[in-house]
């Protein structure tokens, strides 16, 4: 199934991260910090199918050396909390062969970054999908914040503007310096630039969708910007997919069950509401040449023309049934005239919109919570892994334990690093606060869920009613093509 994923942050000191240790996770090797005078090997890595390095025409050659470019990225960031390299995660098709992904990938590459100057630091992963079936082709890219200058030497990310009064002199602040603003040397950043990959990327996906004859489509905007009314769902993961393809329930794979249900219930009543208000639209002006008939007596013309055409009595009681099932529906809702179903047909879809919204809120953070609660996990995982390596005195026996256990310890660096900033004074995270609000949330989901019920019960109730204006829309415009037919029409049944 066609997918569209392009995610593009930012690697930073602030956060801990360091730019040799991203370049070498995803090249999937083993490259030294000189800033940090640590190495990080992930050579035993899996799934890297290719990896290789872009450079402008003007940019030192040796930076085509993996280590040697990081170093002097790092080298030209003098600042703790640098920022230092974005960082691109971008899915490929599994309706392209690997040869036509790599392609893509080149020519995306070429066109929108290299072309703006930018080094270009990229990584194919293609995960053998062992673990319960999955396949998931992803590229990775690292590109340095700071540009590179037609000379080689790196530039500055930044220049001054300064703040000029009406006589075009610089304004000083109270200490008699001069004020001004801190504005980009290059576009890289803007939102408008995100876009414009983010668009490049689909338009290049979709292109190749057609050229192999294939149906399906990638969209580079949001549900919202779409026009789609669904709620998102979460990005599970090879590992939460493993699981829940060998019957294992995980959080995710709930939250995103219920969201699906969701999804599917909305869905369905926007579209019947939406076709109903345009039928009522039609039948409105269908009789606006003569007296327009209460709902009450649309049913029982429909009732007419169906028992005409009954073969049987039981048919005939069956739709005398309906009938008035239907005119109790309108009486007790006070349902007259085809003003009074298109206005209560708006105030449904209203509600149903409002409480829409609000799921969309509580699952919004249901799953950053969950998120915060992973870390937590991580970090209660990784801390006697950490606890025993502090322990360790020897770096030849620090380095084979570190290699033994990359991968918890990697999880428990990047939980500290997302964990921080929520943190109390006293170096405690509110965990059972985080518990107790996620089983807030669910509880509310859930209720709302069951205010849901009865408004798509209305839905459908609601629904009959289209199917029976559609049939008078039907018979109104034959009768206006027939006047004979039209005559016998023009009082209201008995």
């Amino acid at each position: 199934m066609a997918l569209f994923h392009f995610s593009v942050t930012q690697v930073k000191r602030s956060a801990g991260q360091s730019a040799i240790a991203a370049a070498a996770y995803r090249a999937g090797e083993k490259l030294y910090s000189e800033y940090y005078g640590e190495v990080s090997d992930y050579t035993r890595k899996g799934g890297v199918i290719h990896s290789s390095i872009l450079l402008p025409p003007y940019a030192p050659s040796e930076y085509q050396d993996r280590q040697i470019l990081w170093n002097a990225v790092e080298k030209a960031e003098k600042n703790k909390k640098a920022q230092l390299t974005y960082s691109f995660d971008i899915a490929l098709q599994n309706e392209f062969t690997r040869e036509e992904n790599m392609a893509l990938v080149h020519q995306f590459l070429a066109e929108q970054l290299l072309n703006r100057g930018m080094v270009v630091d990229y990584a194919i992963h293609e995960p053998d999908g062992e673990e319960g079936g999955i396949h998931n082709p992803h590229f990775h890219v690292l590109c340095p914040i700071r540009p590179i200058e037609k000379d080689g030497s790196w530039g500055n990310k930044q220049r001054r503007k300064y703040v000029l009064d009406d006589q075009g002199n610089r304004m000083l602040d109270a200490t008699g310096k001069p004020v001004f603003n801190a504005v980009p040397t290059t576009d890289w950043g803007r939102p408008e630039t995100l876009e414009s990959w983010r668009q490049a990327w689909a338009e290049l996906c979709n292109a190749k969708f057609q050229e192999k004859g294939l149906a399906c489509r990638i969209d580079h905007r949001s549900y919202e910007r779409q026009g789609l009314d669904i709620l998102p769902t979460k990005h599970e993961g090879p590992t939460v997919r493993a699981m829940e393809a060998k019957g294992i329930p995980t959080n995710k794979g709930e939250l995103n069950r219920w969201i699906r249900a969701t999804n599917a219930l909305f869905q369905e009543a926007k579209k019947k509401l939406a076709a109903l208000l345009d039928m009522l639209k039609a039948l409105k002006e269908a009789f606006s040449t003569h007296r327009e008939p209460t709902l009450s007596e649309l049913l029982c013309r429909h009732l007419e023309d169906r028992n005409a055409g009954a073969w049987s009595n039981k048919a005939k009681v069956s739709n005398l049934k309906k009938q008035a099932q239907l005119l109790n529906y309108l009486e007790a809702k006070q349902l007259h005239s085809m003003d009074d179903l298109a206005a209560y047909t708006s105030k449904l879809n209203e509600q149903i919109s409002t409480l829409k919204a609000s799921s969309n809120e509580k699952t919004t953070r249901m799953k950053q919570l969950e998120e915060l609660l992973r870390m937590v996990n991580y970090l209660k995982e990784g801390k006697p892994i950490v606890n025993q390596l502090n322990k360790i005195a020897f770096k030849s026996r620090r380095e084979a334990f570190t290699e033994k256990n990359d991968a918890v310890l990697r999880r428990f660096y990047m939980a500290q690093r997302k964990l921080k900033s929520h943190f109390t004074t006293e170096g405690k995270l509110p965990v059972t606060k985080w518990r107790k609000e996620m089983e807030q949330l669910r509880q509310a989901y859930e209720e709302e869920q069951q205010q849901m019920r009865p408004l798509f019960a209305e839905v459908k109730g609601l629904w009959r009613i289209h199917n029976m204006t559609s049939n008078m829309l039907s018979q109104q415009r034959k009768q206006q093509k027939d006047p004979r037919a039209a005559a016998r029409n023009q009082e209201p049944s008995k």
